[in-house]
Order: structure tokens, then C-alpha cells, then sequence
């Protein structure tokens, strides 16, 4: 009977303490200030940059630096994108011309003429947590 009660604790217990994915950690590299907020968000290939994000985050700088975590992140192939909303209305500005007034960043930074694309921001996510450093 003993046996069985401890079975049944431990079953319980690694059930509610299971992972269900791994936890991404993005960390903000060279922000000009601490005005406004931060931002990233997780894509698939199919969804990105032409649907919500799988995952997003939002948080304060202080010194201008940020972190912020996304979790319970599945194994596969994403990118990130990440903004720097310094008048935190929520989404990017542009100056009329079409160039953005606010900081943005990709997973791998690569900064090329015109918006981010997948493959330059893919990354893979495997079975262990891990940190992303983006350049704004």
C-alpha cells in the first residue's frame, strides 16, 4: 500500500512540475534609453511577420538594458522580432518616407534593407533553455 501511495505522490508531483517546453530568455543589446518598453515575439515560418506571434513578451528597461523570457516554448525552427516601443502605443511608427522612428531587432542579427525575413532570423530550439542577445 505504501508503494502505492508513493507512486501515485511522485506521478502527481512530476506532473505538476513538468516542462512543457523550454524557456527562451531574450536579452536587449546597445538600447539608446530607458524610455518606453520593450517587446519580442516568437514566430513559426508559416506564421511570421503575416500573423500573431506563438509567443510574445513585454517589459521596462532600467540602464538601458531589458531581458524578457518566453515559455513552455516547443522544439522546432522560430524567429524572433523585437521592438523598442519608446512612446508605448503598442506597435512600431514610421517617418513618412516608411522608415522606422523606433528600434526594432531579429533573432541572428541581421539587418537588411526592408523588413526581417525567416530565413535570416530562424533559429532552433532543442530540449535545453536558452538565451538570445538582439541588437537594436
Amino acid at each position: 500500500m505504501k508503494t502505492i501511495i508513493t507512486f501515485i505522490v511522485l506521478a502527481v508531483s512530476s506532473i505538476m512540475y513538468a516542462q512543457d517546453g523550454v524557456t527562451i530568455t531574450v536579452v536587449f543589446e546597445n538600447l539608446k534609453s530607458d524610455e518606453g518598453k520593450v517587446s519580442a515575439a516568437l514566430y513559426d515560418q508559416a506564421t511570421f511577420m503575416v500573423a500573431a506571434p506563438l509567443k510574445a513578451a513585454e517589459g521596462t528597461i532600467k540602464e538601458k538594458k531589458a531581458s524578457l523570457t518566453l515559455e513552455n516554448v516547443q522544439p522546432g525552427e522560430y524567429g524572433i522580432i523585437t521592438l523598442h516601443d519608446k512612446n508605448e502605443n503598442g506597435r512600431m511608427d514610421f517617418e513618412a518616407n516608411g522608415m522606422p522612428k523606433e528600434a526594432y531587432g531579429t533573432s541572428n542579427n541581421v539587418m537588411s534593407m526592408g523588413p526581417p525575413n525567416f530565413t535570416d532570423a530562424k533559429f532552433t530550439v532543442g530540449s535545453e533553455d536558452m538565451t538570445v542577445t538582439i541588437r537594436m
